[in-house]
């Protein structure tokens, strides 16, 4: 029987413990994800390109995880993507679909590659993935105009730190919302997601 890891995943865990979990799910996950109805890539994918003027420009899809996040910007009209991730075995699926330019394993609180209109961090932060410092370390890595699109989903936001967060970093002027939208995440499960678009001011 094939292994389940979407009740496992929304667990507290380290980075090693993270990769590997990954790593073990990564031949079975889009499936696992498909039959739950997983619409955030896409969603996060079609606000990212509503507010962008230009298409063309790199895009740097951080942990893009087996890909399915970089077919959605390509599918919303991205052409040139960027992927990262933590998982070699993630990575491998990636790598398989032919949607991006480049993609490179990364390790734990590495410095984020700059010179990107937008990075992407599509289901990426929140409970049992990566920790809400992320997103300042993505913040920081935009230079003034450029935009991040991400999501936390429903169990992310029973924290009211992660909203708190992201209103914090636009009352401080280092950010603009452009985008912010709660939907549907997982519609197999009922579940729930917000989107945000930042740009860097």
């Amino acid at each position: 029987m094939t292994d389940r890891f979407l009740d496992k995943v929304y667990q507290a865990r380290g980075a090693d413990e993270t990769r590997a979990l990954y790593d073990a799910w990564s031949t079975s996950y889009e499936a696992e994800v498909a039959e739950n109805g997983y619409v955030t890539p896409g969603r996060c994918a079609e606000a990212l390109a509503s507010v962008v003027s230009d298409l063309t420009a790199p895009v740097l899809d951080f942990g893009c995880g087996t890909g399915l996040s970089g077919m959605a910007l390509r599918l919303a009209g991205f052409t040139t993507v960027d992927g990262v991730d933590l998982s070699p075995g993630m990575l491998a699926q990636a790598r398989a679909k032919g949607v991006y330019r480049t993609l490179d394993a990364i390790i734990a609180d590495c410095a984020i590659p700059t010179g990107y209109s937008a990075i992407a961090a599509i289901g990426v932060i929140g409970a049992g993935a990566a920790p809400l410092s992320v997103l300042d370390r993505i913040t920081d890595a935009l230079a003034p105009g450029a935009k991040t699109v991400f999501s936390f989903n429903d169990h992310t936001l029973e924290d009211p730190t992660f909203d708190a967060h992201v209103d914090a970093l636009i009352a401080a002027g280092t950010m603009r919302s452009v985008f912010r939208e709660h939907g549907p995440h997982l519609t197999g499960r009922n579940m729930q997601a917000t989107v945000y678009v930042l740009e860097k001011t």
